[in-house]
């Protein structure tokens, strides 16, 4: 069984139904930690080295948070621009986050037909996250295709338990799962695994 480590980087997390429902699915999970970082620190000022060691003592990263201007939250930057260190990172001796999973788990007010390229942003997600795909790769690690819940402006009742439930047997599937198949990071999102 893999250690899953949530980092949750929502400004507003008290207002977001949908992030507070995907982290009620997966709370008290075995061998899944939760660390909110607007909770954590408020002022920005990160505890890089209990960043890092909560990171050495995971297998499987998930960054979660509300899609900002096509991107995470302020503190999520600030995170990586302070815990992935040069030399502890990446770069000689850079060898922590080596062969570990990364992904984005992300919630969005605009539907998903507008992340396509078709729709009205003319990319997907997987597409407008490739600078954490390329921080994952200069890590040494995998990056896999992002989970989504799209359309929370309108997000009925009904879409929000099925999205919950969908994240849950998500987590499970990545801490419970040997071995991934080649094809997971041939996906958009992982919303499209069946599970």
């Amino acid at each position: 069984m893999k250690k899953v480590l949530i980092l949750l980087a929502h400004p507003k997390f008290e207002h977001s139904a949908i992030n507070q429902a995907l982290i009620k699915s997966i709370s008290g999970l075995e061998n899944v930690e939760i660390r909110d970082l607007y909770e954590l620190y408020p002022d920005f000022n990160i505890d890089v080295q209990t960043e890092q060691e909560s990171l050495i003592m995971a297998d499987i990263i998930i960054w979660q948070h509300p899609v900002y201007w096509y991107s995470a939250p302020p503190l999520l930057k600030q995170w990586i621009d302070l815990v992935l260190e040069f030399s502890w990172a990446y770069g000689p001796g850079g060898i922590f986050l080596k062969g570990k999973h990364i992904l984005n788990a992300v919630s969005s007010g605009g539907a998903k037909e507008a992340y396509s390229k078709e729709g009205r942003n003319g990319y997907t997600l997987k597409e407008f996250f490739l600078p954490y795909h390329q921080t994952a790769k200069l890590c040494n690690m995998t990056y896999l295709p992002p989970f989504e819940v799209n359309g929370t402006h309108k997000i009925t009742a009904d879409q929000m338990k099925a999205d919950t439930e969908k994240y849950k047997k998500t987590v499970l599937f990545l801490r419970d799962t040997p071995v991934f198949p080649h094809e997971i990071s041939t996906l958009d999102s992982l919303n499209q695994l069946t599970l």
